[in-house]
């Protein structure tokens, strides 16, 4: 990827140091490493930023991005640059000027009568979650997989968590955004200078803007609503653990009718034996040989660990009458899969944390335990991760898995993966796994990925999130009437940012006054 046209940076950068101070810009050496990619399948430096501005209010975003066109200096706006397997902090377009918004940190609102929140951009779900403890509040939020994370930068990556609010999107109400040419919108009811249903309705009066900020390049979000979970009175934790590898059909068929009644209130996790053991263990502890684990030791592994070749995870919330009846319901059905066993653990009150750290997430608590995995391989370990959406029947849950276990084979990768089931889809993880120190498992993780893209769309199967080394690909998968939606797109794009300066790249987005050769 080329580096921006030349032009007048040095000027650029004094004037952001006019408008933020020296200590919140950083050049590029000063940048280094922590605006790499931490865990980039190839060479890092592909997505090197040329600097760094760290605005702390919309007033100061407001005369950077009047800088930025002044001079046309590409932005990557980021909320705290912790989007590892997709790229970090690190820009789409080599030589971009990262946007770190991390300094506006401020929780503007909680209403615990209503159940919301309003944040800003370097607001963390650990912070968030600090808040709500301190004040005592009976709301719980969801965490994603990596609690340190923004919880707008997790919103408008359409991120998940596992409780029955783990859409985050779908949670989110109401949005502050500055656009390219520095005007503040709010959106939904918002709009309203003197609003007391910002956070509480999400369309507002005419079009409604929300979901085109999220995974765009159309604007900065700098505030953002989002729902809160009212602490249910108690909960179970459960899971099943299905012996065999071909059960994920039947899986399937049994939890899609329990999630569209809403009998499993959680978003329900199904996850690979591989998946489950790398967070409580390493591979060499099984197999130290090359290629993917055999089927056999995967078995073996399984029995060991007391696990199942897959493994489903959810959990249940009300009184104990009520979660007790779903329970049973539950048992029920997944009974007529043969060898299905159920752990339930004991039903609890609200207030009872649980110890482990993927049920935890499930009661609103975030955790860092799913770095677990780079234990897997040792070294230098990373991963890069392939998301497509699936939809929830068994052919298709089958269908994918085997692509994506046969491909991976192939280029020597287990298959970590698994699907996490909402109501009408589920969306399908499978990370390679790779020592950064290793030069060419690095380079086979990223071709690895980049052919189960193309082997996805072939397939009718687009992602949901990607890689910036993948989104051109991902986004040409979306070719319906030769490409439309991205012609409607970059209609847009050019309408609202003629200068092209807020995050090129993302998502696959250019503007028109980036030429093909600059990219």
């Amino acid at each position: 990827m080329a580096t921006p046209p030349p032009r007048d940076f040095k000027s650029a950068l004094t004037a952001f140091i006019d408008i933020v101070g020296r200590a919140a810009v950083l050049s590029s050496n000063e940048a280094q490493p922590a605006y790499l990619d931490p865990f980039a399948p190839g060479d890092a430096r592909m997505w090197q930023a040329s600097a760094v501005v760290m605005p702390s209010s919309v007033e100061q975003i407001r005369a950077v991005l009047q800088v930025a066109n002044r001079f046309k200096v590409p932005l990557w706006s980021v909320s705290t640059g912790r989007n590892f397997a997709y790229g970090g902090a690190a820009p789409r377009l080599a030589g971009s000027v990262v946007l770190d918004l991390q300094r506006m940190n401020r929780i503007l609102e909680i209403d615990e009568k209503l159940a919301y929140a309003l944040v800003e951009p370097g607001v963390s779900y650990y912070d968030l979650y600090r808040e709500l403890k301190a004040r005592g509040t009976r709301l719980w939020l969801d965490p994603p997989a990596a609690g340190w994370g923004s919880v707008i930068g997790n919103t408008l990556e359409r991120g998940y968590g596992t409780t029955s609010y783990g859409d985050h999107a779908a949670m989110q109400c109401g949005m502050e955004v500055v656009l390219a040419n520095g005007d503040v919108v709010r959106t939904g009811m918002g709009a309203m200078n003197a609003s007391r249903d910002w956070q509480v309705f999400k369309p507002g009066f005419g079009p409604s803007y929300d979901t085109m900020f999220a995974q765009s390049n159309l604007g900065i979000v700098t505030k953002l609503g989002v729902w809160l979970m009212p602490e249910p009175e108690g909960y179970m934790i459960a899971r099943y653990a299905f012996e065999r590898d071909t059960d994920l059909e039947r899986i399937v068929e049994t939890l899609r009718p329990l999630k569209l009644d809403d009998t499993i209130q959680s978003s329900a996790v199904i996850e690979s034996a591989v998946r489950w053991a790398a967070g409580v263990s390493t591979r060499k502890r099984w197999y130290d040989g090359p290629g993917a684990m055999p089927e056999a030791t995967i078995d073996a592994m399984a029995r060991d660990i007391d696990i199942g070749r897959w493994n489903l995870r959810f959990c249940l919330y009300g009184p104990r009458e009520l979660v007790n009846v779903r329970r049973d319901i539950i048992h029920r059905r997944f009974a007529s899969i043969a060898d299905a066993r159920l752990f339930d653990m004991p039903y609890r009150d609200a207030s009872d944390e649980p110890t482990g750290g993927g049920d935890r997430s499930q009661v609103g608590i975030p955790g860092l335990d799913a770095f677990n995995m780079l234990n897997w391989r040792g070294g230098s370990s990373a991963h890069v991760d392939f998301s497509p959406i699936c939809p929830p029947t068994g052919a298709d849950a089958t269908k994918q898995y085997m692509m994506v276990r046969d491909r991976a084979a192939q280029f020597g990768f287990d298959y970590y993966g698994g699907f996490t089931a909402e109501r009408r889809h589920m969306h399908h993880i499978f990370a390679a796994i790779f020592d950064r120190d290793d030069s060419a498992r690095t380079n086979a993780a990223g071709t690895l990925v980049r052919t189960l893209i193309e082997d996805a769309g072939q397939a009718g199967y687009g992602q949901y999130r990607t890689h910036l080394a993948y989104m051109d690909l991902a986004a040409s998968q979306y070719d319906f009437n030769d490409h439309a939606l991205m012609r409607l797109t970059n209609t847009l794009k050019t309408a609202l940012d003629p200068n092209g300066i807020l995050s090129p790249g993302k998502q696959g987005i250019w503007p028109a006054a980036w030429s093909k050769d600059a990219r």
